[in-house]
């Protein structure tokens, strides 16, 4: 396993980790999601993603278990949650003090721990001012209740103001950003973001590598009943992705993995690892064989020489143009 600092800190996270969206908690149960943590931990991952919004709080329940279950050392783990989608409640949802601090000590009791080491604003609440959101954020770190605090799917323009209220005032500053990020949506990462990378070295976990599936080479043959795609509440992603000719260029992107002796998700997942402003790769797994092969991507990275990262590009055809530096105007 590779560790890479996540961004201008001084912590290590495993360059593959395990997120628990949409996997536990509700496609798989505590012995299931006991054998993928397991495979992960054995493989070198330290990194264990969730929030409270994954099944409604099932997934940390879940996790917590597995972790109890397992008796690992609390200080080899790196665990996250992230805070916004907490309940039905009018105070239940948002980046309110209220319910950044509550939202934080119901997530530790759900996953049994006195802390996480990560704790990310889920998005952009913007009917709460970002200095209260930051204050509160200081408050939890200071409080020992989370390590770092970071954002998630925020704007360039929102990651920088929260940044610079905490400079001003003297607080804890935001650290990472955890967006999505695969060969099909690059434009944040690799453009919006560059300046945020740039002044502050912010470190990135980024979310569905493989296109929440498009980029496994599963629907190259049409859509399987049992798929994600395939679920109502999942219809959303086929909105997003079947208007497109993601599944025309995932179908050719097979064909370079082929040539190059690796699996479509460990080509898709070894792209991502390329960007040098990406921390960690959050990966979902449903069976533990899924985790043993995503593993084998660190090996592919190698691969990917110039000629064959020119060859993705001629299919992908979307790499964002780039922008102008603000701070030269």
């Amino acid at each position: 396993m590779e560790y890479r600092f996540l961004g201008n800190t001084g912590l290590k996270v495993s360059a593959l980790s395990l997120g628990a969206w949409v996997t536990m908690g509700e496609q798989i149960d505590v012995e299931a999601s006991y054998k993928i943590m397991a495979a992960a931990y054995e493989n070198g991952v330290n990194f264990f993603d969730n929030a409270e919004a994954y099944a409604e709080g099932e997934a940390e329940i879940v996790m917590g278990k597995v972790i109890k279950k397992a008796g690992w050392k609390r200080s080899d783990l790196v665990l996250s949650t992230k805070i916004f989608w907490g309940g039905n409640g009018p105070n239940d949802k948002g980046l309110s003090r209220k319910h950044i601090i509550e939202g934080t000590l119901a997530a530790l009791e759900r996953l049994q721990t006195k802390y996480v080491d990560l704790i990310f604003c889920h998005r952009p609440d913007l009917h709460t001012p970002i200095e209260e959101t930051v204050r509160a954020m200081n408050y939890v770190v200071n409080a020992g209740m989370a390590f770092y605090w970071g954002t998630s799917e925020w704007s360039a323009e929102q990651i920088r103001e929260a940044y610079e209220i905490a400079r001003r005032e003297h607080l804890i500053p935001p650290v990472m950003e955890q967006p999505q990020y695969n060969m099909l949506h690059r434009e944040r990462m690799e453009k919006e973001y560059l300046s945020v990378f740039q002044d502050y070295k912010f470190g990135t976990t980024i979310w569905s590598p493989l296109a929440s599936g498009i980029l496994s080479g599963k629907y190259d043959n049409g859509i399987p009943k049992d798929s994600r795609l395939s679920m109502d509440k999942y219809g959303w992603l086929l909105d997003r992705y079947g208007k497109t000719d993601a599944f025309v260029k995932a179908k050719n992107l097979g064909v370079i993995a082929k040539e190059l002796e690796i699996s479509m998700p460990q080509l898709a997942l070894a792209w991502c690892l390329k960007n040098p402003n990406v921390s960690t790769v959050i990966t979902g797994a449903s069976k533990a064989e899924q985790v043993v092969e995503n593993m084998k991507s660190l090996d592919a990275v190698g691969k990917l020489s110039t000629e064959v990262m020119q060859r993705i590009e001629g299919v992908l055809q979307n790499k964002p143009t780039p922008v102008d530096d603000w701070r030269e105007k």
